[in-house]
Parts: C-alpha cells; sequence; structure tokens
C-alpha cells in the first residue's frame, strides 16, 4: 500500500517505514507483524532487533495516541543515552545504539520541528501515513483505493456514518 502521497519528509520517512512494518492488511483484515521482513530488508544487525522492535512498538503506540509522545520519547532517550549535539548550527545526536539510536535520532528531530504531529495512524487499518495536508486535518490514510492493494478508510467510514445515521433515523 505504498503511496507517494503518504511519505514522509526524507528523514523521517524511515521511521514510518518501521512503524508500517506492522498492519493490517486488507485481504485478511488481520493484525500482521512483518518486522523480520523488515530487519531483513533494512539490515538491521541480529543483536539490535529486539530493541528496533520495542522501539516501534512504543512509538506506533505514540502516533495512535494510546501513549504520550513526551513520555516514550524521554523513556528511550535515557534507555539508549541519546545525547545532543551542535554541528554546523544544527543539532544532532551522539549514541551507540544502533539502528534505535538512528530512529529515534529522526523522531526527535521531527519532533523538534513539528513535522512529528503530522505522522498519523489511519483509525481503520492503522496504516502509518503523513498528514501533507496545509491544517494537518487528515484522519484516513485514504478516501479512494488508490490501487490495487488500497483501502477506501475514510469513503468506508463516511459510507458507514450515513448508514448508522439512516438506521437511527427509521427507528
Amino acid at each position: 500500500m505504498v503511496n507517494v502521497a503518504q511519505e514522509a519528509p526524507a528523514e523521517l520517512e524511515p521511521v514510518r517505514t518501521l512503524l508500517n512494518s506492522w498492519l493490517i492488511p486488507n485481504d485478511t483484515r488481520e493484525p500482521d507483524d512483518r518486522f523480520d521482513a523488515y530487519a531483513d530488508d533494512a539490515e538491521v544487525a541480529a543483536g539490535d532487533r529486539g530493541t528496533v522492535r520495542d522501539l516501534r512498538d512504543d512509538l506506533r503506540a505514540a502516533v495512535e495516541g494510546s501513549t504520550g509522545t513526551d513520555a516514550v520519547a524521554n523513556r528511550w532517550i535515557d534507555r539508549l543515552n541519546l545525547r545532543p549535539l551542535v554541528s554546523d548550527g544544527e543539532i544532532t545526536y551522539r549514541h551507540s545504539a544502533g539502528r534505535a539510536g538512528d530512529v529515534l535520532a529522526a523522531v526527535l528531530t521531527a519532533v523538534g520541528s513539528g513535522r512529528w504531529a503530522r505522522l498519523k495512524a489511519c483509525p481503520d487499518c492503522r496504516w502509518v501515513f503523513y498528514d501533507h495536508t496545509r491544517n494537518a486535518s487528515k484522519r484516513w490514510c485514504l478516501m479512494t483505493a488508490g490501487g490495487p492493494d488500497g483501502r477506501s478508510c475514510g469513503s468506508i467510514a463516511k459510507v458507514r456514518a450515513y448508514r448508522d445515521r439512516q438506521a437511527a433515523a427509521a427507528g
């Protein structure tokens, strides 16, 4: 379900890709953890995989709103011992935490720039997308199917709400 309109800015796109290694496919509508395939493709070191998976799960909880971003970020900053570093007038992060440290550094940079809040999870299929709308009001991953694997979660939700209203009015 890759859609260019859902891609995050360059430094945040690898984070979005990691978050979408857990998904609810359209064909089964059952949660599917594809972390191992992601880790193989992204060449995550065997010793880092458990940490990266745990970070993914915590970041998904933050994006989905079940946990606060501040709490997740601060807990992982301590766990991975991330330290800010000023370089060429910009803040970067120093760590020795491998892929997990790189992911967390990208998240912290996105929080600082205000881009993190535009990373959202569809309330229906839970696919993580980047909200490019001017007022950051996008709610669903897609309004139209967008391809053979696409799901039009927005349209489905609106039809469901319409039918519920019709049933309430009739009954």
